[in-house]
């Protein structure tokens, strides 16, 4: 049991036993399906717990040099890369810390191909497959019109698939259901069929969140087993982000006061949701509190409010067992994922520590954060 007063507040903190529950549900499908799984740093780039990951998958995919260069360096081997755009200032760095290189247009890869291939670097294309079930346009990369990947159409108007592409990758996901990911498939047979002929390897992205607690595990091995059965050339890989990090770790907050405001009651807090928390304003979504449950009937309702000048840097409501008070605890749960990655220094807000609480008990601040971090981040 963590004792979450004994943890620097505002923190995040990692549950390693969490981390170990989640490596195992992974494992198990590495195992039953011979696909390769491999770690999505856009998640989750806490490059500390790179050891323990790397030994419970298969590699790690980055999107940017700098992402790439983590891979290499922390995680030990060659990215998986791939990004939206490459340039002349990246490109060299990229090569050098992949063994693998996704290209997200033709012209792209004409532009830079042939640098990777001479490298020795396993090249694919981005595909669209119109395919995907995420209903919110900010997070779904097959809205009309868009930048993502290469349609069959447009790859027909090219005259097909370029030589020297050795693999294809889609992704169409977001927290999504193994029966999302049988329709994904099927849309790429059906738009791509002849490709998969001559391709040697299918990325089929992220999005697979085999952690969660209703994931049907088994209708994903079910359906690889099945794909394979069809394509036994290609070597299959997934590329989860949250799954490996999902409802792993919490964000430490404490009340720092209570402002009362035409009936709405807000607990003012020292972390951010513009800042430390993104995905809720954006998605958006309420996250769950420690202690607390959805307010019912005429039950004292709170709202959140962030330590930024944002009108909006609030969520709510929430009910507790008690009224809050200035210096209590208030603890957000499953905050590892696309959290730490997403904060800014907006305001110049105070950054939130990073901790580990360990297997044995014991906990760890790897890294607290001060006025020398934001200031070099500006000029």
């Amino acid at each position: 049991m963590i004792d979450f007063s004994e943890v620097p507040s505002p923190c995040y903190l990692l549950d390693e036993a969490a981390l170990d529950r989640n490596l195992a549900v992974i494992d198990r499908v590495r195992r039953a399906t011979g696909a390769e799984i491999i770690v999505a740093l856009k998640a989750c780039a806490m490059w500390r717990i790179f050891p323990e990951l790397a030994k419970h998958s298969d590699g790690a995919t980055a999107s940017s040099a700098a992402e790439a260069r983590l891979v290499r360096e922390e995680f030990g081997r060659p990215a998986h890369t791939y990004a939206p755009v490459y340039t002349d200032r990246n490109i060299d760095e990229i090569i050098a810390c992949s063994d693998h290189i996704t290209f997200n247009s033709l012209a792209q890869y004409e532009r830079f191909g042939q640098r990777a291939l001479i490298n020795g670097l396993s090249c694919g294309l981005r595909i669209n497959p119109l395919y995907s079930p995420v209903e919110t346009d900010l997070y779904n990369p097959c809205v009309p019109g868009s930048r993502l990947g290469v349609t069959a159409e447009r790859l027909a108007e090219q005259g097909g698939l370029p030589e020297g592409i050795e693999g294809l990758h889609f992704h169409v996901l977001c927290e999504s259901r193994p029966e999302h990911l049988r329709k994904a498939l099927e849309a790429v047979e059906l738009r791509f069929g002849e490709c998969l002929d001559r391709v040697k390897w299918l990325n089929m992205g992220g999005g697979h969140l085999m952690t969660h607690a209703e994931y049907d595990c088994d209708e994903l091995i079910a359906l690889l087993g099945e794909f394979r059965a069809r394509h036994p050339r290609l070597r299959l890989i997934l590329e989860p982000g949250s799954a490996f990090t999902w409802r792993t770790g919490y964000l430490v907050s404490t009340v720092e006061d209570i402002v009362e405001n035409g009936g709405v009651r807000t607990a003012m807090l020292d972390v951010s949701f513009a800042c430390h928390m993104p995905d809720c304003l954006e998605m958006p979504y309420k996250p769950a509190i420690v202690g607390a449950h959805d307010p019912a009937g005429d039950e004292p309702r709170w709202r959140m409010g962030g330590t930024s000048c944002l009108a909006g840097d609030f969520c709510g409501d929430w009910a507790f067992d008690r009224d809050l008070r200035t210096g209590d605890r208030v603890v957000f749960e499953d905050m590892i994922h696309y959290t730490m990655v997403k904060t800014t220094m907006f305001n110049g807000v105070a950054h939130p520590a990073i901790a580990i609480a360990h297997r044995d008990g014991s906990l760890e601040v790897v890294r607290e954060f001060g006025y020398e971090d934001f200031r070099n981040r500006m000029s």
